[in-house]
């Protein structure tokens, strides 16, 4: 195994995905939220990173190509899995569909990957698969957004008579606190990145077929 700066960019997003769960379990909130959304980010960053740099660096190993694609499967699940546990009741019928069929793709490819073995090399990753990860990772950022500014929210209206929050979000009383912006960043961050997630989803299920259809002359039987 040779370490290099993109392979330990890799092995750092790879420990990284459980770090996420982490900062729920030792940070209340919104401090973890901001904590996983940080992480989040600077591991979405270092993914573009280490393959840009082993590619111009002609730095490709074979534990960089092995654990790339584990790095990514095992951020994006897992903060799917914080996002649909943490999530309000009101988004998580919403949340849960796509974030299922994104999962079913990760694990239904990686199976079809293993089964090929040597063969494998046919189920390359498209550019149809890129713009996939992208929504997915920026759909997630978003996503974890939502829960800071709702936390934000609530914090500020916590002892609050509900005829006082109605009358300031009506403008009948000086929002000092800031309810608005923070109600309105909660709503917009929550709907664009459940937009944004169905968009992940969607290209899951077409890229999810794609791989299947170049797999399926290997899969026939004699």
């Amino acid at each position: 195994m040779k370490w290099n700066l993109p392979n330990i960019l890799t092995l750092l997003r790879l420990l990284a995905a459980p770090g996420l769960a982490v900062m729920f379990l030792y940070f209340t909130r919104p401090y973890a939220d901001w904590f996983a959304l940080i992480l989040f980010l600077s591991a979405a960053i270092t993914d573009w990173f280490d393959g840009y740099l082993a590619r111009a660096w002609k730095q490709e190993t074979k534990m960089g190509a092995m654990l790339d694609p584990i790095a990514d499967k095992a951020m994006v699940v897992i903060a799917l899995m914080i996002l649909v546990g943490y999530s309000t009741e009101h988004w998580t019928p919403w949340l849960v569909l796509p974030a299922t069929v994104i999962l079913f793709r990760e694990v239904f490819v990686s199976g079809l990957r293993e089964y090929l073995g040597d063969v494998a090399g046919t189920l390359k990753v498209t550019k149809l698969a890129k713009w996939k990860t992208t929504a997915q990772m920026v759909a997630i950022a978003v996503l974890f957004s939502q829960g800071i500014f709702e936390h934000y929210f609530v914090m500020s209206t916590y002892g609050m008579d509900t005829d006082l929050i109605d009358q300031i979000l009506s403008g009948q009383v000086e929002d000092i606190s800031g309810l608005q912006w923070k109600l309105d960043g909660m709503f917009w961050s929550g709907r664009i990145g459940l937009w944004l997630l169905w968009v992940a989803a969607t290209l899951t299920l077409i890229t999810g077929y794609d791989y299947l259809r170049k797999a399926m002359p290997h899969l026939k039987e004699g």
